[in-house]
C-alpha cells in the first residue's frame, strides 16, 4: 500500500498502524526526498490524514547502510523502524534481500543490531520474516538472532519464502516464535490469510498471540480493519466502487495518470475475492489504456449498479 491507499483504507478506522512499502537499501545513505516519496506523510508528523501513525521500512543485508538509513528514517520523523527479512520477491532474494536473509541468521542479527545501535532508543526497531526460507529448520535461530540484536517487535508471515502466498498459512508455527519471544517480553504479530473475521479469530487462537498485521485482506475487502475493530457491517460493492472511483481521482489529482489504469485493474482483482462484481468490473476496464476512460467506465459502473438497485 502506497500513501495514497493508506490515506484511502486508514479512513474506515480499525488500525493501529500501517507500515510502508520497503525502502531497498544497498551501500549508501539515501537523500531525505527518497524517503518523502515512499512516506509523504513523514512531512504530516508521520500519520495518515485519519490520524494513524505510520512506521517506515527498510530492506537491506549492509549493516552500516541499513543503520545510516534507519537514522535518517527517524530524523525525518518515522516513529521508529521496521526491517524486512520477509520479501519472497526473486529479484529481490538474488540481491541478498528479503527472505533468503533467513538462511543467515547471523546477518539478521548484524543487520539488527547496527540498526538499534544507530536509532534512539525511543523509537522502536521492529521485524518482519517469515517461517523460513526453503523450509522452517531455522525458525528457532532465526527468532533468536532478531531478540538477541534487539528488536522491539516481531511480524510472522505464516509461511516460507518457498510457500509464497500459496493458502495455507501456518499459523500455528507463529506459536513457536511467540513462544520464545514471551520469555524476552517481546510481542509477536501474525500475518498472512486474514480475509475476514473469522479468519482473524482463527488466527489469533491457533497462533496464540493477539495482534494481526494486515495485506492483502485489506485490499480485498476496504474496511476490513474496522468489521474486525468494531464489528462493521462488511462494505457493500456500490460503497467499494465509490472507494475505487476516489483513488483513481486521487491518483489524477497528484499526477499519476500513467500509473491509475494499471492500480485501478490491480485492485479490481485484488476485489474479486470479497465482490463478484468486481470480476465483471474488471472485464469491462481491462482494456483501458488512460486514466480519463477508466474513470468514465467506473462512474458507468456506478449508475449501472444504482439502476439495478
Amino acid at each position: 500500500m502506497d500513501a495514497t491507499m493508506r490515506d484511502l483504507i486508514t479512513r474506515n478506522g480499525g488500525f493501529d498502524l500501517c507500515v510502508t512499502e520497503f525502502l531497498r537499501v544497498v551501500d549508501e545513505l539515501l537523500p531525505p526526498r527518497v524517503f518523502l516519496r515512499l512516506c509523504p506523510e513523514l512531512q504530516q508528523a508521520a500519520r495518515t490524514p485519519a490520524g494513524t501513525p505510520v512506521r517506515l521500512q527498510l530492506l537491506g543485508n549492509n549493516p552500516e547502510a541499513m543503520a545510516a538509513n534507519a537514522a535518517r528514517a527517524v530524523e525525518l520523523g518515522s516513529p521508529g523502524v521496521d526491517i524486512n527479512f520477509g520479501c519472497p520477491a526473486r529479484t529481490v532474494n538474488k540481491s541478498r534481500g528479503g527472505a533468503i536473509l533467513l538462511t543467515e541468521p547471523e546477518t539478521l542479527y548484524r543487520v539488527v543490531r547496527a540498526v538499534r545501535d544507530a536509532v534512539p532508543g525511543r523509537h522502536p526497531v521492529t521485524a518482519k520474516m517469515r517461517l523460513g526460507f526453503e523450509d522452517r529448520a531455522r525458525l528457532v535461530d532465526n527468532t533468536r538472532a532478531l531478540l538477541d540484536a534487539g528488536a522491539a517487535e516481531i511480524v510472522v508471515h505464516a509461511r516460507t519464502k518457498v510457500d509464497g502466498y500459496k493458502p495455507p498459512a501456518y499459523w500455528d508455527q507463529i506459536g513457536r516464535v511467540a513462544e520464545i519471544a514471551s520469555t524476552r517480553g517481546v510481542p509477536v504479530v501474525a500475518n498472512g490469510e486474514v480475509w475476514s473475521r473469522a479468519d482473524y479469530d482463527r488466527c489469533r487462537a491457533e497462533s496464540g498471540v493477539a495482534d494481526v498485521m494486515l495485506g492483502r485482506g485489506a485490499l480485498a475487502l476496504p474496511n476490513l480493519a474496522a468489521v474486525i475493530a468494531r464489528g462493521d457491517t462488511p462494505w457493500s460493492w456500490s460503497r467499494t466502487l465509490e472507494a475505487v472511483i476516489e483513488l483513481g481521482s486521487m491518483d489524477i489529482e497528484a499526477g499519476r495518470e500513467r500509473y491509475m489504469p494499471s492500480r485501478t485493474k490491480q485492485w479490481l482483482k485484488y476485489l474479486e475475492r470479497a465482490y463478484p462484481e468486481a470480476r465483471d468490473c474488471f472485464e469491462r476496464v481491462k482494456r483501458v489504456r488512460t486514466a480519463a476512460e477508466m474513470q468514465e467506465q467506473l462512474c458507468a459502473g456506478r449508475r449501472r449498479s444504482i439502476c439495478a438497485a
